[in-house]
Parts: structure tokens; C-alpha cells; sequence
């Protein structure tokens, strides 16, 4: 890849605190505006949509936009063996800055509404059903992004995958967190897009067993590797095809 490892892992951070601070922000700006909780949601994932679009576009060129852990596991366990592929290196850099990025979103919004800096979530959201939600909603995600790889479609990566989170919202009875550095820095607010810290583990639990299940489906369901140099952004290549997953 043409940055160095330096520029993509700061990429990500940044990326993943503007994702939560859209998520956050807007949750925060919805419930202030409506107290109907539909209206609330619908506010909060159109916000999340254009957001996740716009990042996805502007520095998928530079890291590839994953902003989320699962997604950079899956990219490097599919492209360990090819040349160009995303190393271990790389992804001890990018899953760090990925989840600081998220708690500095997180706290960025907060403080914009003049909320609390840092103020543990009371939403709790501990419940099987919810958890199928989440694995659900990763392995869509995983699916989706890896087979637009496959199918040399990355150029479709922003308003796909935006738009496959923000019908997510609506479908998934966990309103699709489908990140784990989102997960855990949704935890560090509590407002509407809040979440308890006791329900984080089993949460990012589903998230890793939604990413094997699509990485699984990705497999079934698509012979090969596009024969062509795809990706996100032309510096990527396709094992390396990745987008980011939030809300």
C-alpha cells in the first residue's frame, strides 16, 4: 500500500471517531429534537448513512476505511497468504486506533451537547435476541464487503455499505452496532446510541462470530477472487477490500 503504516492507522482513528461522533451526535441531536422514538431512529441512522458514506469515500484511498476491528481480522486473515496483503503488523496498529478512535468520538459528541465528558452507558442491551441481531448484522456486513471484492464492484463500497447499515438499523433487533471499537466506545455515553458496559463483551462476542459466519458465506457463495486489482480505493487490492461497519 502506498501510506505508510503511520498515516493508515491514524486514518482509522480519525474515521472512527468521526463514525461515532455521527452516531453519537446525532442520537444526542434526535432526542432533544422528538420525543418519538421512531422519529429518534430514523434521525439517528440517515445521520449515520451519510456519515459513514462521506468517511468511507474520503479515506478509503489512504487505509482502506475499515474503522472496525472485525472487518481488518477478516482482511488480514483473507489475505495472509497473497502478496500486498495486510500484515499482523498492520493490524496491531489499526485495531488500537480504531477503538481510541471510537472513545474519542464518543467523548467528542458528548461534548458538544454539553453532556458529561465520560459517563458510563446505563442502556443496557443484554438479551439473546439482540445478540442474534449482532451476528446477523456483522456477517451481512462481512458478506457484503468482501464480496463486492470478489465480484470487482469495490468501487460500490460507500453507498453500499452505507446503505446496508443504515437498513440494518431497521431490521436487526440490535439497531446493528456490527463493530467492536464502536461497541466499546458507545459504552462511554450515556445517551440514546449509549450502551451498558456489562452488555459490550457478549456484543462484540456476537460481532466475531457474525464475521466467521460471513467470511464462511463469502466462501460459499464465491468461487474466486476477481482476477483484477479491486478494492475500495485503487491502492487497495482485493484481499484487502475493506469498509467500515457502525451505528
Amino acid at each position: 500500500m502506498s501510506s505508510s503504516l503511520g498515516r493508515r492507522a491514524l486514518a482509522e482513528a480519525v474515521g472512527s471517531a468521526a463514525l461515532v461522533a455521527v452516531v453519537v451526535g446525532s442520537g444526542i441531536q434526535a432526542t432533544e429534537l422528538s420525543h418519538d422514538v421512531g422519529v429518534q431512529l430514523l434521525a439517528n441512522s440517515l445521520a449515520t448513512v451519510f456519515g459513514l458514506g462521506v468517511l468511507i469515500a474520503l479515506l478509503g484511498p489512504v487505509s482502506g476505511a475499515h474503522f472496525n476491528p472485525v472487518v481488518t481480522l477478516a482482511a488480514w486473515f483473507t489475505g495472509r497468504r497473497t502478496p500486498g496483503g495486510l500484515t499482523l503488523r498492520d493490524v496491531a496498529a489499526y485495531v488500537p486506533a480504531q477503538t481510541a478512535g471510537a472513545i474519542g468520538g464518543a467523548v467528542l459528541a458528548d461534548a458538544m451537547f454539553a453532556k458529561p465528558l465520560v459517563q458510563w452507558s446505563t442502556h443496557d442491551r443484554s438479551a439473546v435476541h439482540l445478540w442474534l441481531g449482532e451476528l446477523v448484522a456483522t456477517a451481512g456486513l462481512v458478506l457484503l464487503i468482501f464480496g463486492l471484492g470478489r465480484t470487482a464492484r469495490a468501487h460500490l463500497a460507500p453507498v453500499a455499505v452505507a446503505s446496508y447499515i443504515g437498513a440494518a438499523y431497521w431490521f436487526t433487533s440490535s439497531t446493528s452496532f456490527a463493530n467492536p471499537a464502536v461497541t466499546i466506545g458507545r459504552a462511554f455515553t450515556d445517551t440514546f446510541a449509549g450502551i451498558a458496559p456489562a452488555s459490550v463483551g457478549p456484543f462484540i462476542a456476537a460481532q466475531i462470530a457474525g464475521a466467521a459466519l460471513g467470511l464462511g458465506l463469502v466462501a460459499a457463495v464465491f468461487a474466486h477472487p476477481a482476477p483484477a486489482r479491486t478494492g475500495t480505493v485503487p491502492a487497495q487490492s482485493e484481499p484487502e477490500l475493506a469498509a467500515p461497519s457502525a451505528s
